[in-house]
């Protein structure tokens, strides 16, 4: 598909714990995808060897590419396998130790057994300074800037790769890190990162923002390397324009920004996913949306309302596979940043499957990722997983994963699956399989029931999108346990997330504690706030090569009712100057919508006024992709078991198109290059003209139910 040199690419690279997934766009709004297998070891080399097969499949020169945005999972990985810098932290004298005392929350209320995480400072690089700032910001106690040198020094003996700096009540008044900051630009070598808690994280909580900016220094050096070398990898290829990461609440921001926070980065690749499945919903005409992402490691899943996805500042790295940003606390390392809410659990196409003391049959949280991958990979995997279950079912054509370029070894699978799951059970084949199938799938549903159910939300009341390499596999059977009558599956569903890269917004947010209540403040001083919050983001954008013209700012005040503890984040009317009662009647309206209650004689408190401006990304619709036959010809079939109800049926096989102005029955199998949707008996698939599947469930079925 030459074009000429008047082409212009944007690429999109999501990084996966078993696919790296690569999409191009072209002006004109065609879609180009590659899934390839994730490199651990270099996760650089999967991206290189991918782009090289698309540019040569499709005769496109590198400097045809006019943008390049990136979502990874390196930032998570170093914090989980402990492989950040050797980190060091300069605080005010006496609160050396508040990363020990963290939070009194236990992730698991009855496990005796339970262990803290260890601080990633130790305490002997927990260094105290002598100063003190009031919570008003007043000056109780100057600077003594000696004790900054020796700390210096200290750090320098001890070889530290990175250095956060948090004093008490900084927020109020950053004054003396500033001064801190001037003291080690003079006295540090340039090769050790250094972040400050007033730059990272200028809010209110001392271990919140303690951690956020330990957290953040700990992935320093190892993101600006990471970063660094994989656009000097581009660069040598001849890519050598525009480079975007994405950051975890959605937004786009520059590479210098990244490097400089890579606490943003955390959970890129997921927000990537949520923004991509609420552009095209939108597009679809829902508003009210559950995301499912389900690939090689993980199943992640959010909600939107209005068509936009629920943020949230509460998460916590490191705790392994949570299942909650909201509901699962103290089993990390808190980073109060914006987040798209997300709730993650270990239960993907690689998950092993297991039994515990007790012979109770578990799928993840480990997982065979993408080495040695699942033993139908034929790669040197020997725990059997989700995906070999699902071959076995006869959900998966061996012959076409990644159209044909991933071969699957079903004998291997079917003989890990009768050796350590038949016997086990005592079932035969298909059996045993469909329970593993029925296991994960219920792990899944209480990761959907943590963003709808547990928040007051009737999931019956939302669609269901469905992707990720494995989502469109279990997307029906997912929302027939919830009562959901509607799975949409977008196009390119297998590398959604890369594509959500090239749609979202580029972003930078701001924020300052202000506290008080808000009917007894000077409204004036909460708008020059805003109005000083507004430049400070619009100039960073301007800096980054944005039209002024094109950026948009939004106003949200982080409220609560006088005496509560945590607040709720509320959006602001845009267009109409800020009055107290807006924010107040705002706050009441969110109250009742997160708790199912408002106490409107109460009053409310002011905590954080916050701006986010954005340059809306690119919009534009792309074409319905194209969809091709099966490989083996017209009317295939397959056998495939739905259960002990439905048994084993022979299951026609199709593509996409074969949906084209024909609904199609369950049950059907349509194979994709990417993914494979499974559309089980009682369910109906159609598609839009948007190129979207449709799978209905009708409503008599589901009322028998």
């Amino acid at each position: 598909m030459r074009s000429g040199s008047k082409n212009a690419y944007r690429v999109g690279i999501d990084i996966g714990g078993t696919f790296t997934d690569i999409v191009l766009l072209d002006h004109d709004g065609n879609i180009l995808t590659k899934k390839i297998s994730s490199t651990p070891d270099d996760y650089g080399r999967a991206i290189s060897e991918g782009l090289e097969n698309l540019f040569v499949e499709h005769d496109i020169l590198p400097v045809e590419v006019d943008e390049v945005v990136h979502a990874t999972t390196v930032a998570t990985n170093a914090v989980l396998e402990g492989k950040g810098a050797k980190t060091g932290l300069i605080t005010t004298q006496g609160f050396r130790d508040v990363l020990e005392f963290r939070r009194i929350r236990v992730p698991e209320l009855y496990n005796l057994d339970y262990v803290k995480p260890k601080p990633l400072v130790p305490r002997q690089m927990r260094l105290e300074v002598r100063e003190r700032i009031g919570a008003g910001g007043q000056v109780r106690l100057p600077l003594d800037e000696k004790s900054v040198e020796t700390a210096a020094r200290r750090f320098i003996d001890a070889g530290v790769g990175a250095i956060a700096v948090c004093l008490l009540h900084s927020y109020a008044n950053p004054i003396h890190e500033q001064r801190i900051k001037d003291i080690l630009q003079d006295l540090l070598p340039p090769e050790i990162f250094v972040c400050y808690s007033f730059e990272v994280l200028p809010e209110i909580r001392e271990y919140e923002r303690t951690s956020t900016t330990v957290v953040n220094a700990f992935l320093g050096p190892v993101m600006n390397s990471y970063l660094t070398n994989l656009k000097t990898r581009l660069d040598d290829m001849g890519i050598r324009k525009s480079f975007h990461v994405m950051q975890s609440a959605g937004g786009r921001m520059s590479l210098e920004a990244a490097i400089s926070k890579p606490a943003y980065l955390v959970e890129s690749g997921p927000a990537a996913g949520v923004i991509a499945a609420a552009h095209i919903a939108k597009k679809a005409g829902l508003l009210e949306v559950v995301t499912l992402d389900i690939g090689g490691t993980t199943a992640k899943t959010a909600i939107v309302e209005n068509g936009e996805p629920t943020r949230t500042s509460e998460y916590e790295i490191g705790a392994g596979i949570n299942l909650s940003s909201k509901l699962v606390k103290g089993a990390g390392y808190a980073i109060k940043l914006p987040f798209i809410d997300v709730s993650e659990i270990g239960a993907g196409g690689g998950s092993h499957i297991s039994f515990d003391k007790g012979g109770l049959l578990k799928v993840g949280p480990e997982s065979a990722a993408s080495v040695p991958g699942p033993v139908c990979y034929d790669a040197g995997g020997k725990t059997a997983t989700l995906t070999d279950a699902i071959l076995s079912l006869g959900y998966l054509n061996p012959d076409h994963l990644v159209g044909g370029a991933l071969k699957l070894n079903a004998n291997k699978a079917v003989r890990a699956l009768e050796q350590q799951v038949c016997q086990a059970l005592n079932k035969p084949l298909s059996e045993a399989a469909y329970g593993v199938f029925t296991v994960a799938v219920s792990n899944m549903v209480r990761a959907v029931k943590s963003v709808s159910t547990y928040r007051g939300r009737d999931p019956r009341d939302y669609a269901l999108i469905a992707f990720g390499g494995n989502g469109p596999i279990v997307g029906a059977a997912i929302a027939r346990e919830l009562g959901m009558t509607t799975v949409l599956i977008p196009p390119n569903p297998g590398v959604l997330s890369s594509y959500g890269l090239l749609v979202a917004d580029n972003t930078h947010e701001r924020v300052k504690s202000f506290a008080g209540l808000v009917h007894e403040i000077e409204i004036e001083q909460v708008r020059l706030i805003f109005d000083n919050l507004a430049r400070s983001a619009t100039q960073a954008l301007i800096d980054e090569g944005f039209d002024p013209a094109h950026i948009s700012v939004q106003s949200l005040a982080d409220l609560r009712y006088a005496g509560q503890a945590f607040e709720l984040t509320v959006a602001l009317d845009t267009g109409r100057p800020i009055d107290a009662n807006q924010m107040v009647a705002k706050f009441h309206e969110e109250h009742n919508r997160t708790y199912s209650h408002k106490a409107e004689q109460e009053p409310v408190e002011i905590v954080n006024l916050r701006i986010i401006a954005k340059v809306a990304g690119d919009q534009s619709e792309p074409p319905p992709s194209i969809a091709v036959p099966p490989l083996s010809g017209p009317d295939v079939k397959r056998l495939a078991y739905f259960g002990a109800d439905d048994g084993t049926l022979n299951t026609p096989i199709i593509t996409r198109a074969d949906l084209i102005g024909n609904h199609r029955a369950g049950p059907v199998i349509v194979e994709e290059y990417d993914s494979t949707i499974v559309v089980p008996p009682d369910w109906t698939a159609g598609i839009d003209g948007a190129n979207n599947v449709l799978i209905s469930w009708q409503l008599d079925n589901a009322d028998e139910d």
